[in-house]
């Protein structure tokens, strides 16, 4: 009796073991092919949006997301083929993500942030912006951290909370910009003068656009100058070399057109006392 009782208990044991071990192969299985899956999808998705004209910030976001929704079904179904309900799964998961959304609000509002960048689109990878007080060029949009290389390229990565919250300048999303060069004369020189002198500045220069036509205007009367800009449009991007050929253009045309361009000055007048006055009156006419 007792060795029936055993025989029986090792079959049990070995029909445990044959149901579980399938159980955790199908599981296994399924994770692998799932896998595959999901790196073939998040391929395929980036392929496809790469033969339109999606951003490929957008085209990165959205393969990220097919691969990241075929994981979740993924181990849902594996956990599934274990024997796991999916109805008490979700409400662990959801048990678990109540409580990691408390502890991340944060990093859950820096994901939000992010999904709005990518979907709004304010800016796009090589875009030249000015984003929390910081100048460079877009190189990537991350859920979490957009990254910025400068003009002196260094790499400044940005949470995208802090970005969504304050203004976005982008110096790269019209055809064209204007440049303002201001300009000092002084209170002798012909203001009308100068203005030709810069207009025609401008007018010299091969990538000053005609329409809209160049101005100058004044801008306000100095302690020492009179203070002038000089407005051209340029396509944008010959912003940047544009500008340093047009300053020093200024700088040689004004000097050349014998106008002066004033440095800032104070006179300073000092009083003195008479009996100081004299003193120094009579130390003078000794020294002679």
């Amino acid at each position: 009796m007792k060795t029936l009782t055993q025989a029986t208990l090792a079959v049990n044991w070995i029909d445990l073991l044959l149901v579980w071990g399938l159980r955790l192969f199908g599981a296994l299985l399924i994770v692998l092919l799932g896998l595959w899956l999901a790196r073939r999808m998040s391929k395929t998705v980036g392929r496809l949006l790469g033969r339109t004209s999606v951003d490929p910030i957008l085209r990165s976001f959205f393969a990220n997301l097919a691969y990241a929704a075929i994981l979740i079904l993924v181990i849902v179904t594996a956990l599934d083929a274990v024997g796991v309900p999916p109805t008490s799964l979700l409400a662990v998961v959801g048990a678990a993500g109540l409580a990691i959304g408390l502890a991340m609000r944060d990093s859950l509002s820096n994901i939000a942030a992010g999904v709005m960048l990518i979907v709004l689109r304010p800016f796009r990878a090589g875009d030249v912006v000015k984003l929390a007080g910081t100048d460079g060029v877009v190189e990537q949009v991350r859920l979490f951290q957009t990254v910025i290389r400068t003009f002196d390229n260094h790499e400044v990565i940005l949470p995208n909370a802090q970005i969504a919250a304050v203004p976005i300048i982008n110096f790269t999303a019209r055809e064209q910009r204007r440049i303002d060069i201001p300009v000092g004369i002084g209170y002798d020189d012909d203001v009308r003068e100068a203005r030709r002198v810069l207009l025609a500045i401008a007018a010299g220069h091969g990538k000053v656009l005609t329409e809209p036509a160049a101005d100058v205007v004044v801008t306000g009367l100095g302690d020492n100058s009179v203070n002038l800009a000089l407005r051209a449009w340029v396509r944008t991007p010959d912003f940047a070399p544009t500008r340093s050929d047009l300053l020093e253009a200024v700088h040689r045309g004004l000097g050349e057109a014998g106008i002066t361009i004033p440095y800032p000055q104070r006179d300073v007048h000092l009083h003195l006392p008479d009996a100081i006055g004299q003193a120094i009156g009579r130390v003078s006419q000794q020294a002679e």
